[in-house]
């Protein structure tokens, strides 16, 4: 059983280093650019960052709102 493990093992590790020998392929090319400039156009991203984390902002003050409103509920519950 040791032996079927250990030659498992072996293997596995040797693939994973096959692996990182070959090298990375090359990056695409934009062919609307003549071949300069990255693949997506430059296209300006700042504008959806801001609204996602608005998004998250808006979402976690919720859940925090959500869960203080719970607790002050078991509280009155206690006192009663």
């Amino acid at each position: 059983m040791n032996r079927k493990i250990l030659t498992l093992m072996t293997l596995l590790m040797l693939t994973g280093m096959m692996m990182f020998a070959q090298a990375p392929p090359a990056a695409p090319t934009n062919p609307s650019n003549n071949g300069n400039g990255p693949v997506g156009g430059g296209a300006p991203i700042d504008g959806g960052v801001g609204i996602l984390l608005a998004l998250g902002a808006a979402y976690s003050g919720m859940k925090i709102y959500r869960s203080m409103k719970k607790e002050k509920g078991q509280e009155k519950e206690k006192e009663e």
